[in-house]
């Protein structure tokens, strides 16, 4: 019984099409909008609000990677809800999509909780957070047979990061599969495009730098509204560890490029790192 628990869609209709031949040429389309293709990569960075106004970012990011079977997804706490020491994840069973279901990873999963006091199986975190569920129709449309963690996080704390990060990196090393890391982010909330810009500026520059305690520290600065630094601090410094060089800003954008509004929008960032 233990394989049977599924977590449903919880914006299907809302963030996408909940139609799966809809959102096949959606997000289809916004992938082929895409000319670069795969590499890999050891984390990244994308955007999760509804996809007509973050997908195509996130396209272009999803395109770039070479996806491999592990994917290990952190997210922002929209919601809330938490009955764990701050990461919760969904150890066993499935995610359910219009696209059919993405198993989890449970043997990488055991060995994360064994590894990290921080993690704990929480599905009342997961039910109704969005940030997961939006990536998996790129990653099904690109990828077979990925096994996913996907974990929401609620701090926003460089020691827990950094202690979350050095437990990923250490269970990635000794799994001895590739594994690829990936932070569910938007930038700058209900600013001026040119004030996101600004802002998120800073907040880029630190993630270029592999620096996860900077990017904490200058959305606190600069007041960055992005919803999920801690997550990006968590990738940013496992991928250090692991060996990355570098990061690389792939596509920038904000909703005003959708609605034609640029006096408060919500902006768009997409970063691969290797």
């Amino acid at each position: 019984m233990r394989n049977t628990l599924v977590r449903r869609p919880a914006v299907a209709g809302m963030f996408y099409p909940g139609d799966p031949d809809r959102l096949r040429a959606m997000a289809g389309g916004m992938l082929t909008e895409v000319e670069a293709g795969p590499s890999p990569a050891i984390g990244a960075i994308v955007p999760h609000a509804g996809l007509i106004y973050s997908g195509q970012c996130a396209a272009h990011v999803w395109k770039r990677l070479a996806i491999p079977r592990i994917l290990v997804l952190l997210a922002p706490n929209h919601t809330g809800a938490s009955a764990s020491p701050g990461a919760s994840i969904w150890s066993h069973g499935r995610f359910e999509t219009p696209f059919g279901d993405v198993p989890i990873a449970e043997e990488f999963v055991e060995r994360l909780v064994r590894h990290s006091s921080l993690v704990g199986h929480d599905p009342s975190a997961h039910l109704r957070e969005h940030a997961i569920e939006v990536e998996l129709p790129f990653v099904q449309l690109l990828a077979d047979d990925v096994r996913l963690v996907p974990i929401v996080l609620a701090w926003d704390d460089w020691e827990a990061s950094r202690g979350l990060a050095t437990a990923l990196a250490r269970v990635v090393r000794d799994s001895g599969e590739d594994v690829l890391l990936v932070a569910s982010s938007d930038m700058t909330h209900y600013e001026s495009a040119a004030v996101a810009e600004r802002k998120d500026h800073h907040a880029i520059e630190a993630i270029e730098r592999l620096d996860g305690e900077g990017l904490l520290a200058v959305c606190r600065r600069e007041a960055v509204t992005m919803c999920g630094r801690a997550p990006a601090a968590v990738v940013v410094e496992a991928s250090r560890q692991l060996g990355a060089s570098g990061a690389e800003l792939v596509d920038y954008r904000h909703s005003g490029w959708v609605t034609g509004d640029d006096r408060e929008v919500v902006a768009y960032a997409g970063v691969i790192i290797r």
